[in-house]
């Protein structure tokens, strides 16, 4: 009879699920006695105990297994030297740090047990590539792998059982994650808010579905009102830097109390969820697409308000250039626009070939009554611009500046994530807790564990999300990267750049241009160039993103290509 089944959580043990493996055979209690002083010295064993955050199925606490174990050991004669616990880990080896430990001691010349003691042969692993690869290695040295709860010898058909076993344990796991996001893909496509943490400007609240609670978003005042004014200055022409500046200077907080940061903002006003539309899965490298569910979601902002900020958005982003753009000989087309009447100005030559001048399309098309904006001489036009990029941006104290700067947003990104992690981890942290307990009382009353499943699988699918959330948390942090670190690094390249567009061709010139401005606006007698990215603040530009230059009458006046 198995020792294990008098015991309170005896009724846990699911009908056999998978192993991954060890080797290992448990004989019944009753094959060992207590040992007399005539018989030999009892057997030393280590205990190892798991406690899986990646299933769902009922576990016990890594304090119930102890017990277990060291039950079992007591009553079959066996003497504990040495207890290896792995909370709340994966399957993966390289996750459990105590169960390499375990397997350095296993295979030492002088091990201190000859046997390991597990609950379940699942709680030592769950690949069956691992589990033929550790069970020989541990078989050379003379130590074995005994489940207390699953029973299997080294006879022909004790080694069936195991491998069976194991193989229906590997089935299992390896079908849990899918059936978990199909579980999700479902809840979602139904409006349900199935991701970790709510946008800026909601808050998640539990809505009846049947006999369960599923979450759903919510409008969060004042938040919301927030995120509706970040989209109104976007529609009237603010940049993200412009609109991180004022939610900054007046000291309206983000969620976790800290500082705004463009990227934070940038994600917002691409977030459809903000005009009701729920977008679950577009991370997802399965053949499945995203799941949208319009409507599921209160809007903040209308569809329309939505994509005409996405244009503006597109419009300010660098452009992958149309081929007919790249191939041609002049080195600013297409980022030229009027903006007198906001058509485009494009290069071209007279019909001698001896002119070359940006012209706009109002101009070239209807006369100079549609346009007053005149046209420019092409070389000595581009020769400005260039000299701005020279003179303004690309000098060494600039580079070294924007290599600051952009330290500085590495730097508020990975705060940040910092601060999302402690979040997650606290929030983990209590729902372990709270999963222990009720464990505590499923073993210590008479509880049915009917009556509390359904509250640990809540509890379990919150865990896994919130180390899904963890993982991404802890992998952008370490992305984080300092570029261009010394001062000679940093002057090597302000001299390379220059070198670059005094020397290089027109295609890779055009090509470089095109890194650094967004777009060109002219009218008479001056010109603005928008840049890609913010300039210092000390800087000749104040920390804009983008320059006002005159144009002189040479530029102007005359359009004699190369005159």
């Amino acid at each position: 009879m198995d020792r294990c089944a008098h015991q309170p959580w005896a009724n846990t043990v699911h009908p056999v699920r998978a192993t991954i493996g060890i080797t290992a055979r448990s004989p019944p209690a009753k094959e060992r006695q207590p040992m007399s002083d005539q018989q030999q010295d009892p057997t030393p064993v280590a205990l190892y105990a798991r406690v899986s955050s990646d299933r769902q199925d009922v576990d016990l606490s890594v304090a119930a297994q102890l017990r277990a174990l060291r039950d079992y050991a007591e009553k079959n004669g066996y003497v504990v030297t040495r207890e290896y616990v792995d909370e709340a880990e994966s399957g993966r080896v390289a996750d459990r740090p105590q169960f390499r430990l375990m397997l350095d001691a296993a295979t030492a010349d002088d091990a201190p047990f000859a046997e390991i003691l597990v609950w379940k042969f699942s709680r030592f692993t769950r690949k069956r590539e691992h589990a033929v690869a550790f069970k020989s290695m541990l078989r050379r040295r003379g130590v074995r792998v005994v489940s207390i709860t699953e029973h299997a010898d080294d006879s022909p058909t004790g080694k069936l059982m195991e491998a069976i076993i194991e193989s229906v344990d590997e089935f299992y796991s390896a079908n849990l994650a899918e059936e978990v996001t199909r579980g999700m893909r479902e809840a979602a496509s139904r409006g349900f808010w199935v991701s970790t943490f709510a946008p800026y400007g909601y808050r998640k609240v539990k809505v009846q579905d049947g006999a369960k609670e599923r979450p759903k978003l919510e409008l969060d005042p004042p938040a919301d009102a927030v995120v509706r004014r970040i989209f109104t200055m976007a529609l009237k022409g603010h940049s993200v830097l412009d609109i991180v500046r004022t939610l900054n200077d007046e000291g309206i907080p983000t969620r976790n109390g800290g500082r705004w940061l463009k990227n934070t903002v940038h994600g917002m006003l691409g977030n459809e969820a903000y005009m009701g539309t729920l977008v679950w899965g577009k991370r997802s490298k399965g053949k499945n697409p995203p799941v949208r569910v319009e409507g599921a979601v209160p809007a903040i902002v209308s569809g329309d308000e939505f994509e005409r900020v996405q244009e503006l958005l597109r419009s300010r982003a660098p452009k992958v250039e149309h081929p007919r753009r790249v191939s041609s000989p002049y080195l600013l087309s297409g980022l030229v626009r009027c903006e007198s009447c906001g058509r485009n100005l494009t290069a071209a030559e007279a019909k001698s070939g001896k002119y070359a001048y940006y012209v706009c399309q109002s101009l070239l098309k209807r006369g100079k009554e549609a346009c007053v904006t005149p046209r420019l001489n092409a070389r000595r036009f581009e020769e400005t611009i260039i000299s701005q990029l020279r003179d303004h941006i690309l000098t060494e104290s600039n580079i070294r500046d924007l290599v600051r700067l952009l330290d500085e947003e590495m730097d508020g990104v990975a705060r940040e994530q910092r601060e999302k992690l402690e979040t997650i981890e606290a929030e983990l942290e209590e729902v372990r807790r709270r999963l222990g307990r009720v464990w505590q009382v499923v073993e210590n009353t008479d509880l049915e564990l009917a009556d509390a499943s359904e509250r640990i699988r809540e509890h379990r699918e919150r865990q896994r999300q919130l180390e899904v959330a963890a993982d991404e948390a802890r992998a952008m942090l370490a992305e984080r990267r300092v570029l261009l670190d010394s001062a000679e690094t940093v002057a090597a390249f302000a001299e390379e750049m220059s070198e670059f567009l005094r020397t290089s061709e027109i295609t890779e010139t055009r090509s470089f241009v095109r890194s650094f401005v967004q777009a060109v606006l002219v009218r008479p007698g001056r010109a603005t160039i928008h840049y890609t990215m913010p300039t210092p603040p000390d800087g000749p530009l104040g920390g804009g993103d983008e320059a006002e230059v005159a144009l002189s009458g040479r530029v102007m006046s005359s359009v004699r290509a190369g005159g």
